[in-house]
């Protein structure tokens, strides 16, 4: 590289103010310049407390006998000679050479920037989606990255385990992210290895076969795990979750002939899970704690519709029914209920539900609620690490549906890329989902009060029902099955509180566009 080629110029002299500070790009990269009697200073422009691109906006001064930037919003100061952060030098940014040339600020261009060491804890679908997006900004080039999962496997799409149970795909047609995938891009896999320690000090991360990295970056995924009841016999062989290829692959094995499944759960899991088996040919009893199916995403109603189409299709169904115990003798043969009642199995399905995989994050004494705690730009309380995906928590909220992972994972990436200004503010809860080729939707909140009213169509006949709760002429939830149509309009206009006073005799039926 030349003498000329070395060094570029990023503004002229008297666009300086003394003390203060201009933000200037550097081969795609921004940093802050500052002039300080007559001595020109280069800093990356990225504070690394408040995650944003502020240095620039800073005052200088000196502590501690050193020329300093203070952060406009962080409560650092940062040497302007070395970078060096004075409060905590984990914090440090990069300082850059620099002359004054014929009136002009130039800056000494780094043979080689150094690359960020990003590490996924994860290598499921918000985390992967978490580095496409990342890719996809064009700075892979500056990047890193490390990815440890659990798995044995690349990344997978778990929306789709359910055909593979019911035989309609492979395990192969639902790969999103092969092996090569990875070697392609220059992203070192450890499948099969997860991460069971964070050295947050250090910086480094320890896999469970004693591989250890160095970050800079950490992006935690760790999903969530199947919530396991605590019954007498739930580790007899026979009794599995429903959560990965391998509950599906142990489901398969059990299939067949004239066998009996008992699925304790009806949810949208559980109900997958039964459609599944039943299309394999066995018997399947669906146990249920509640008086309707899917309580969380229909109204009474609409689970009495689900259950009716389900049971034509032969599925059993015990609900309020509370299990007591899974009894076998070296296998599963029956599941035992408080009532007395007892059903016989060769297979039971667990599918009760899920909860945010924190143990990681507890274990480096990251804070937590019911899920890993993140702000805005999906950070957790440590600046240098940040989470995605069914294991946080955002504003007291939880996350299991695919869209707000996916935007999580579009701002996260934004933020770790250095280039972030989105903010994620949640997801209102709403539900779109074919059960068992039927479809449901739901949104908001649809319980009842006395503020509240209620509008209604039934279709019995047609398998068709809707209802849209209304509080002061704002629709607060509703409740789509069989025709789902006008679901996107219904969550629009909950997420915007329109008022629809001048609509609402239309509510029920289709607009135009849907039609």
């Amino acid at each position: 590289m030349s003498e000329a080629e070395r060094w570029q110029s990023v503004c002229a002299v008297e666009d300086l103010v003394e003390g203060t500070g201009v933000c200037a790009l550097l081969g795609g990269r921004q940093i802050a310049v500052f002039l300080v009697e007559g001595q020109a200073y280069a800093l990356d422009n990225f504070d690394p407390g408040s995650r944003a691109n502020v240095l620039s906006r800073g005052l200088t001064g000196d502590v501690q006998n050193e020329r300093v930037v203070a952060s406009p919003i962080y409560k650092h100061h940062f040497a302007l000679a070395s970078g060096r952060c004075i409060e905590d030098p984990t914090f440090s940014v990069t300082a850059y050479s620099t002359r004054i040339f014929d009136g002009l600020v130039q800056v000494e261009t780094p043979r080689a920037l150094p690359r960020i060491r990003l590490v996924v804890a994860g290598n499921g679908m918000a985390g992967m989606r978490a580095v496409e997006e990342l890719l996809k900004l064009g700075v892979a080039d500056r990047f890193q990255i490390t990815v440890f999962g659990a798995e044995p496997r690349g990344n997978y799409n778990r929306i789709l385990l359910s055909p593979v149970l019911a035989g309609e795909r492979q395990a192969d047609d639902i790969m999103l992210h092969r092996p090569s995938w990875y070697t392609r891009r220059g992203i070192t896999l450890h499948s099969g290895d997860p991460i069971v320690e964070i050295d947050r000090k250090r910086r480094i991360v320890r896999s469970r076969r004693g591989t250890v990295a160095s970050y800079d970056r950490l992006l935690i995924a760790t999903g969530s795990d199947p919530i396991v009841l605590p019954l007498p016999g739930k580790d007899l062989p026979g009794v599995v979750t429903f959560r990965d290829l391998d509950d599906v692959n142990r489901m398969l094995e059990r299939t067949g002939g004239d066998r009996r499944a008992v699925v304790i759960g009806g949810g949208l899991l559980g109900l997958e899970a039964a459609h599944g088996l039943s299309l394999r040919g066995m018997h399947v009893t669906v146990a249920h704690l509640m008086d309707t199916l899917m309580e969380r995403q229909l109204d009474a109603p609409a689970g009495a519709l689900l259950k009716a189409a389900l049971e034509k299709r032969g599925i059993e169904f015990r609900m309020r029914a509370r299990t007591q115990q899974i009894v076998g003798h070296g296998r599963v043969m029956a599941v035992e209920f408080e009532d007395g009642a007892s059903v016989p199995a060769d297979l039971v399905v667990m599918a009760v539900g899920v909860r945010p995989n924190m143990d990681l994050a507890k274990r480096a004494y990251l804070a937590c609620d019911r899920g890993i705690l993140v702000d805005d730009t999906l950070q957790t309380y440590d600046p240098a690490i940040y989470a995605v995906g069914e294991c946080v928590q955002h504003r007291r909220q939880t996350f299991g549906l695919v869209a707000p992972l996916w935007e999580q994972a579009r701002i996260c990436a934004q933020h770790i890329a250095e280039i972030g200004v989105s903010r994620f503010s949640g997801a209102i809860n709403a539900t779109q989902l074919k059960v068992s080729g039927i479809e449901v939707f739901s949104a908001g909140d649809f319980s009842e009060n006395v503020k509240r009213e209620s509008l209604v169509l039934s279709d019995k006949r047609r398998g068709v029902y809707k209802r849209i709760v209304l509080e002061g002429n704002k629709i607060c939830g509703a409740v789509l099955y069989g025709d789902v149509r006008e679901a996107s309009r219904l969550r629009e206009l909950i997420a915007d509180q329109t008022d629809v006073a001048a609509i609402r005799d239309q509510l029920l039926f289709d607009s135009p566009a849907a039609a």
